[in-house]
């Protein structure tokens, strides 16, 4: 059987990726189809794998600053020849669903989320990224051609996955299609087994993951800026300058750029909570930390809903306000959890 592996697009390594590479693992033969790939962005993941890329890898700018794109996004995505394969397997967020298919191949999306930033909370994505007054006067424009696209494309598909009942909603909402539910690949054995030593730190909470407005760390670097405890981040992307100009003069804060896996685990197992502040599909990393044996603090919406057992694994804080994350700390610092013997570990 010949297989195919379609991802929206190859630049920085996340939660999507992790499940590309799970699928990948299981048809070690498919090639990639992605519509921009980049090696020193990827960090060198999938490159022992054949990677096909759209014209948009030739174009200036487009491997360091995709989401310029979006509008020839969906002419690159049905360009992709996918003709000679029996079985596709999509991975989307966003275009990778949108690929065309003859009728003898069998199309299986693992849909992460429907677009975000064209439907769900549309106008709060466009509020909190950082454009020019003229380019959000024009967005806007744009998003209701994509969403005439996505709803389209969105029929293409012979079976949708979703990562998430939360995520299945959205598809049932937004597609009208079904969705069977099969959270994403987490390696829950090997965090708290790590033989990498200990952070040279005594007590710390930690945050990691891309940098992007939707994520919400400036609330929580807000919060810590009037705190004693300190806070350590680790992760990359666009939002870093605008972070570290919010964290500066605190000293308790520390961002700690990108880690190896190995160090990722030892911060998540010495941590004294992991927090979460976003609202994502399902969320990995606080199912790691809790693995790890560390509490979770995360926002109460998302997949988070789904992984963290209120007051035994975790708390939740009900909005995404400094505010609301102080007093939830304020409690969880008093809080017993199940890998815990007292309050503060």
């Amino acid at each position: 059987m010949r297989v195919a592996l379609v991802h929206d697009y190859l630049v920085q390594y996340g939660g999507a990726e992790r499940v590309l590479e799970a699928l990948a693992e299981l048809f070690p033969r498919a090639p990639i189809y992605t519509l921009i790939y980049d090696k020193e962005g990827m960090g060198g993941a999938f490159a022992d794998r054949t990677v096909h890329t759209s014209f948009l890898q030739n174009l200036p700018l487009a491997r360091k600053n995709h989401r310029l794109f979006p509008p020839l996004m969906p002419f690159a995505t049905e360009n992709l020849d996918l003709s000679n394969f029996d079985l596709v397997i999509s991975s989307s967020t966003s275009y990778a669903k949108g690929v065309i298919t003859g009728s003898q191949t069998t199309h299986i999306s693992y849909c992460h989320t429907p677009m975000r930033y064209a439907w769900e909370n549309c106008h709060r994505y466009l509020e909190q990224f950082r454009y020019s007054p003229f380019t959000k006067a024009v967005i806007p424009y744009a998003l209701t051609y994509l969403r005439m696209w996505d709803k389209n494309s969105a029929d293409r598909p012979d079976y949708y996955i979703a990562n998430s009942r939360c995520v299945a909603r959205r598809i049932r909402k937004y597609y009208a299609r079904e969705a069977r539910v099969i959270h994403p690949p987490v390696d829950v054995a090997s965090p708290a087994q790590t033989t990498t030593e200990p952070p040279a730190s005594d007590s710390y909470y930690l945050m990691l993951g891309r940098f992007l407005p939707y994520k919400h760390y400036d609330i929580v670097i807000e919060a810590f800026k009037h705190r004693d405890e300190h806070l350590k981040i680790i992760g990359a992307g666009p939002d870093e300058a605008h972070l570290k100009h919010l964290a500066a003069g605190a000293d308790n804060i520390e961002f700690l750029g990108s880690q190896s896996d190995e160090r990722v685990r030892a911060y998540l197992q010495h941590a004294l909570g992991f927090i979460f502040p976003s609202e994502d599909d399902f969320g990995i990393v606080p199912v790691e930390a809790m693995a790890a044996g560390t509490p979770v603090l995360a926002y109460r919406g998302g997949g988070a809903l789904e992984t963290v057992e209120e007051g035994t694994t975790g708390l939740f804080f009900d909005q995404q306000t400094p505010d609301s994350v102080n007093r939830t700390l304020d409690t969880f610092v008093q809080t017993t959890f199940a890998f815990t013997q007292t309050p503060y570990r």
